[in-house]
């Protein structure tokens, strides 16, 4: 998962597209980057860390323009070299830049292309640098020397042809302007907006959620429709155009458990009122389930499921309390490679405030549950502060199918759901009582903010993936990349390649 930015101002756009990508940062943690332009060239910034530590004033200022693009992200593949940070450039044609939210699911057909067919050199192991050289591949085949927004939104139309899979992107094409683009089903989000200047002048910014445009005090204008693209000329002149044939809106329900700042409205959809009624379903399942329970308090797992535990213990009418306080300078456990760097972290992140569980039977609500590493580790932690019973509410359904859309679970038999029954989960995580959402609740939740969807991508729940192309023998593939030990090897690899590089450096310089 990733976050994406693009802004065209009349002035200096460093510091607007460092304010989005901080709003943005809880998309991803391990890389930051920022492209600018001024006069036809191109300033760039990107490397490993949170975007405070990637910028620093010497950087600022060296990202001159009045237009420019952004990206945080959080590797899809395990992999954390500074080599795959965003934002990727491509010189021919015309100057490209480009930063992507999603995963390609025909990457190694596409690859195989560029190289046999359009002759372009793929340089990383990134999905997105793919992406990159197929637009420019695409532009390139009209044969003009200079473009206007119908040529653009030809080849983004090529894209899609070419292209499987999820994609939110915003593209900077040099002395002409920004471009975003969405997947024809709409999975991963994007949203444009506007501000008006003092002078009258409009600006513009195209974001992966809308708290990215309101924070900065821009106006949203809407969400981008499955296969649309938007274009914006260094002029200012915003065009839009559906790009794309046979779309089917369906967008990511996990954006909405989990992702998702809850101050966002995605594809018209609030994620805080999704939340509160994911809250208030699940706790009706439970009156349905445990008609005489005997809960005294409700407890969240910061911060994500604490909107669906307030709704739940008020429909439940049971005490709500914040029951452990969290380190915000450690990251999160769902993104950490290792069992147990994930165990150790949700130690150091977490910690009980122990006369709220002493003597109380709890309800400990998380937003969802993948390994179970980290709720197990919550499960005992309330038991050592006195806890008499732990029960434990999933405000999503089980997760037993792999994401191949742009989040980077585990490996299917890493998933504590893989084949298992809820009272099997239970007593892996050692509650005394499990419950998960149900499908149809959480589907509702979020549909009831816009009754226009239809359907959403529930893949990791049901498996079923709504692009069409995904079989069994992708399924293992993706197994074999994204088991811990797989991560482990690259990590490895990586590591023993930087100090090559370190090495050949040191000597390079004592020659």
């Amino acid at each position: 998962m990733c976050g994406i930015v693009a802004v065209m101002a009349k002035g200096s756009v460093n510091q607007t597209l460092y304010d989005a990508l901080t709003v943005l940062q809880h998309r991803g943690q391990d890389a930051a980057g920022i492209v600018t332009c001024q006069g036809g060239r191109l300033f760039l910034r990107k490397d490993n860390g949170m975007v405070r530590d990637v910028f620093h004033t010497r950087h600022m200022m060296r990202l001159h323009g009045h237009y420019g693009i952004g990206h945080v992200r959080y590797p899809t593949a395990g992999s954390s070299s500074s080599a795959e940070a965003q934002p990727f450039y491509v010189n021919s044609p015309y100057g490209i830049t480009l930063a992507h939210n999603g995963n390609l699911t025909n990457t190694e057909v596409l690859a195989g292309e560029m190289f046999r067919a359009d002759l372009r050199h793929i340089n990383t192991d990134s999905d997105s640098e793919v992406l990159l050289n197929v637009l420019a591949h695409e532009l390139q085949e009209l044969g003009k020397f200079s473009l206007n927004e119908h040529d653009i939104f030809s080849a983004v139309s090529a894209v899609h042809r070419r292209v499987r899979g999820a994609y939110a992107v915003v593209a900077m094409i040099t002395g002409y302007g920004i471009l975003g683009f969405r997947d024809p089903c709409g999975i991963r989000p994007v949203i444009f907006g506007e501000k008006e200047t003092e002078q009258g002048t409009r600006e513009y910014i195209i974001a992966s959620e809308s708290v990215a445009i309101t924070a900065l005090g821009f106006r949203v204008i809407r969400d981008l429709l499955p296969g649309e693209a938007v274009f914006i000329d260094v002029h200012g002149h915003l065009s839009t155009r559906q790009c794309a044939r046979d779309t089917v809106y369906s967008p990511c329900i996990f954006e909405h458990v989990y992702f998702a700042r809850p101050d966002s409205i995605m594809d018209s959809i609030s994620v805080y009122k999704a939340r509160m009624r994911m809250g208030d379903k699940l706790a009706q399942h439970i009156l349905r389930r445990w008609s005489g329970h005997d809960i005294d308090v409700v407890i969240p797992i910061p911060d994500t499921s604490r909107t669906a535990a307030l709704q739940l213990a008020s429909t439940l009418n049971v005490k709500y309390r914040e029951g452990f306080m969290k380190n915000r300078y450690i990251g999160r456990t769902f993104i950490m490679p290792g069992q147990s760097q994930r165990r150790k972290s949700v130690r150091q992140k977490l910690n009980p405030i122990d006369l709220e569980f002493q003597g109380k039977n709890v309800l400990l609500v998380d937003d969802s549950i993948v390994r179970g590493t980290t709720c197990r580790e919550i499960i005992q932690m309330a038991r050592d502060a006195g806890a008499r019973k732990v029960y434990f509410a999933s405000a999503a359904p089980a997760v037993r199918f792999p994401n191949v859309y742009g989040i980077d679970m585990p490996a299917r038999s890493e998933l504590i759901a893989d084949g298992r029954s809820e009272e099997e989960i239970g007593r892996l995580i050692g509650a005394d009582g499990l419950i998960f959402q149900q499908l149809d609740d959480l589907i509702a939740s979020s549909r009831e903010g816009n009754p226009q969807i239809t359907q959403f991508d529930c893949s990791v729940f049901d498996g079923k993936y709504v692009t069409g192309d995904i079989d069994e023998r992708y399924l293992e593939r993706l197994q074999q990349l994204r088991q811990d030990s797989a991560k482990q090897r690259r990590k490895m690899t990586l590591d023993v390649g930087s100090m090559g590089d370190e090495l050949m450096v040191e000597l390079h310089n004592g020659s």
